[in-house]
């Protein structure tokens, strides 16, 4: 049993450096782990300030910021050292980003939609909740697929 685990980790590490140093055609693509549940990974190939904003819940000011308070030059990720990287990650770790972000503004809705006030109900039709016209723009945001059961259809 224990040397299945080993071989398992092996195997792992194996996926890991293939899933990072894919080649597609001559083209390399490679991604740094930032790790930890915090958004997963930012290319390589890019400035700092740039590769961070390919994290869900980073724009350009928040990347600015940030490698304003790491206090280093906005170089490419690839030539961060070990030590930069890791303090990038614990800047990092103080933020709501990623998955848990994804996961806060789900909740948030579905509390919305289960008290039932107007921008639960508007979220639950599709529609805009911020005080939008509807009468000659959202068109996209009302032209929805038709679901099966609807919020009337125990009237």
């Amino acid at each position: 049993m224990f040397g299945l685990r080993g071989s398992l980790g092996v195997v792992s590490d194996i996926a890991l450096c293939l899933r990072q140093n894919l080649s597609l055609r001559g083209v390399r693509v490679q991604n740094i782990n930032i790790g930890g549940g915090l958004g997963g990974e930012i290319p390589d190939n890019k400035r700092l300030e740039y590769a961070l904003q390919t994290i869900h819940g980073i724009g350009r000011n928040k990347a600015h910021h940030i490698v304003s308070e790491l206090g280093v030059e906005n170089k490419y990720v690839r030539d961060l050292s070990k030590r930069e990287l890791f303090s990038l990650r614990e800047l990092l770790s103080k933020y709501l980003i990623g998955n848990d972000l994804k996961k806060c503004v789900d909740r948030d809705v579905a509390r919305l939609v289960s008290v039932q006030c107007y921008r639960g109900i508007r979220h639950v039709d599709s529609l805009p909740c911020r005080g939008q016209r509807t009468h000659t723009n959202a068109h996209t945001r009302k032209s929805r697929p038709t679901v099966s059961g609807s919020r009337y259809a125990a009237r």
